[in-house]
């Protein structure tokens, strides 16, 4: 008699332990995938941008203030980085919208992983 009832009992057990590991395994299969998809996205973007020179013009003109400012220092010119403070606030007067636009051009020039943080920086201002 009592292994009429233990019986039905354990094979619902084994059942339910069962579905919790497929579960699992469900869930980890997902996670690799998506983990697949951004590297093939990403090494899909890397062959599209291959001869690319969007990357280099971003380069450039974000180290044009730091060659700037060594210029300045290292040749007493106190002028150039009183332009270039202007020039930031220059920039810093346009839309909203448009420096957006150029927000995203550059995370998506340099890659996007990181870009949600840097937004959370900027509304932090």
């Amino acid at each position: 008699m009592l292994n009429l009832l233990i019986g039905p009992a354990m094979d619902l057990a084994k059942d339910f332990i069962k579905g919790k590991a497929e579960e699992k395994k469900a869930i980890q299969q997902r996670k690799l995938n998506a983990i697949q998809n951004d590297a093939d996205w990403e090494n899909k973007m890397a062959d599209a941008t291959a001869n690319s020179w969007k990357d280099e013009w971003f380069s450039l003109i974000l180290s044009a203030p730091l060659i700037a400012v060594a210029y300045s220092v290292a040749m007493d010119d106190p002028v150039v980085i009183a332009r270039m403070n202007e020039a930031f606030s220059a920039l810093n007067a346009l839309p909203e919208w448009y420096q957006y636009l150029l927000f995203i051009a550059v995370t998506a020039s340099f890659g996007v992983k990181g870009a949600d943080k840097l937004m959370n920086l900027k509304k932090g201002k």
